[in-house]
């Protein structure tokens, strides 16, 4: 009884909190007119450009509360306190359910960590949040080679570039590379 009162007071906090987040500004447009530029960029210095500018759109959180967690999960994650980045970025979380950018984020730390299961489930709902979160989908094809999933990876991947063909992550498809498509010897 007294768990079931503490798990009950527990879920209504972290309905309470969420529901004092507002909306996440609506970066849809930006982030498509992005991609359509990176697509057409003529050089991957170009396209680093445009890439830094998908980064600001994407880690621009909803009120100044949200931003606090998310800029000090992200410099804990840059210094390897790995654990307070995640206390952070659940934090985040908690409080902004349908914030993309906090889910991603704590796929990173994951990811980081080698817990690639955990970044997955994040990466997936960084995904639904934000279909066209080019990073999040790279990251999908990172966690899935750590997984060893290499067909899965692959297919993740590809989507990835489809968005930005520039992505640093494009050398693991080419011949040789760890994602390299199984082929014949000849």
């Amino acid at each position: 009884m007294k768990y079931t009162f503490a798990i009950t007071l527990l879920a209504v906090s972290v309905a309470q909190a969420a529901a004092d987040c507002p909306a996440a500004l609506d970066h849809v447009s930006g982030i498509d007119a992005l991609i359509s530029q990176v697509q057409s960029a003529s050089s991957e210095r170009e396209a680093r450009g445009i890439s830094g500018q998908m980064w600001q759109l994407w880690t621009d959180a909803p009120d100044a509360r949200s931003q606090t967690l998310l800029d000090r999960g992200m410099s804990m994650r840059e210094s390897w306190n790995l654990a307070g980045a995640l206390a952070e970025l659940d934090a985040l979380v908690a409080y902004c359910p349908e914030y993309a950018e906090g889910y991603n984020q704590r796929a990173f730390v994951n990811y980081l960590r080698q817990d690639y299961g955990a970044a997955l489930i994040d990466l997936d709902r960084t995904i639904a949040l934000s279909p066209n979160h080019v990073a999040a989908l790279s990251g999908r094809a990172l966690s899935l080679l750590g997984l060893k999933q290499l067909e899965e990876a692959r297919t993740a991947l590809n989507h990835a570039l489809e968005l930005n063909p520039w992505l640093a992550e494009r050398s693991l498809l080419a011949p040789g590379g760890l994602l390299d498509p199984p082929g014949e010897d000849i």
